[in-house]
């Protein structure tokens, strides 16, 4: 039966697609996108502390991967709140940090087992903050946004949809050659035709992106901030989706996954080098302003989140609420950091660290 858009699509087929998805423009692009993601593992290791990238990277890829389904909060009120979830009192922002701890927690689940369907059950209540399952009643559909008009209608029936994801699934850990890039590219595009859930199916799959990645042994750490550019391109994103579909155009979608890893890897990388050059400088400055005693600790505290307390100092630094105030306070008239308050507390904000990690690298 032909696909239609308001017609569930049991029909989806089985993976590997039946079109030819080694094409020369896709092998050409996957081993410049390897290329750059090699180099993006290469750059973080020198990053003496890992952290630093850990606790940022996939805290804006949570900002970005929430934005393509208009859950829409800043990166201040990330940051701000990213030590006291409990704090947040917006629903996008505390909708977005539970996807970074969904994230995290990912990564915990497919270093204890293969991933599966329940890795992305697990993963997509975590996002919600409750249990969910597979929306196993029917009539969900994909609707445009202004006339809600039927775009697309995902399979429907248990049957169905636990027959399509023992596939995606058994497609996940084939033991084929395919490159672990185009196998991603393939696999996201078929989850969100699958689209398991009755809501967040989106960000489940951009998680199972990273999930992938990280589990085939081409990234060791989930700092791909692939969604910044799937959010740059949002409009590509969602029509080469559907033009899977529609016209069977594996070909435009793959390229397009492929060079997001590109450039988005490369963009990674020069935001690293710009940390570590910052780092440099910062380190200067902490060892001309402050008294003797701070030490590569203090400057830990101040890059493993844009915004740090008092408290973090004193228990990073083993040092006395009184030492940790006045290095903080020295460096604020230094230049390094500038103070808010935020209720009770104060939080000091590492200024130039903060806008390199959101500054548009030309993705």
């Amino acid at each position: 039966m032909p696909w239609s858009p308001t017609v569930a699509y049991n029909d989806l087929p089985a993976l590997p697609p039946k079109a030819d998805v080694e094409t020369k423009p896709i092998l050409k692009a996957a081993i410049e996108a390897r290329a750059s993601l090699a180099a993006l593992d290469q750059a973080a290791q020198r990053i003496p502390n890992p952290t630093v990238l850990l606790n940022s990277l996939p805290l804006l890829e949570a900002q970005a991967s929430s934005e393509i389904e208009n859950i829409v909060t800043t990166a201040d009120d990330l940051f701000a709140f990213a030590q006291n979830e409990a704090g947040a009192t917006i629903p996008a922002t505390k909708e977005t940090l539970r996807y970074r701890a969904a994230l995290f927690a990912g990564i915990d689940l497919i270093r204890a087992r293969p991933l599966s369907t329940n890795t992305a059950v697990e993963v997509c209540s975590m996002i919600h903050g409750r249990d969910v399952d597979i929306r196993w009643a029917p009539g969900t559909f994909i609707g445009n946004a202004g006339t809600n008009e039927a775009i697309y209608t995902p399979p429907s029936g248990k049957a169905v949809l636990s027959e399509k994801l023992s596939d995606w699934v058994q497609f996940l850990h084939s033991a084929d050659e395919l490159d672990p890039l185009i196998r991603m590219a393939i696999a996201h595009y078929q989850f969100e035709a699958i689209h398991p859930f009755s809501d967040g199916n989106g960000r489940t799959g951009r998680i199972m992106n990273v999930l992938m990645l990280v589990e085939a042994g081409v990234l060791t750490h989930p700092i791909l901030y692939l969604s910044r550019y799937f959010i740059a391109h949002r409009e590509d994103y969602y029509r080469l989706l559907l033009e899977v579909t529609s016209k069977g155009s594996w070909e435009d979608w793959i390229l397009f996954v492929l060079e997001g890893v590109r450039r988005t890897a490369e963009s990674t990388i020069a935001k690293i080098d710009g940390i570590s050059e910052l780092q440099a400088e910062v380190m200067t400055t902490i060892r001309s302003t402050t008294r003797a005693g701070a030490n590569a600790d203090l400057l830990a505290v101040l890059f493993e989140q844009p915004y740090s307390r008092i408290a973090n100092v004193v228990e990073r630094c083993h040092v006395s609420r009184p030492t940790a105030t006045s290095w903080l306070n020295a460096l604020v008239a230094a230049g390094v950091l500038y103070d808010i308050k935020a209720g009770r507390e104060r939080l000091f904000i590492n200024s130039a660290f903060f806008d390199l990690l959101v500054r548009d690298e030309g993705e």
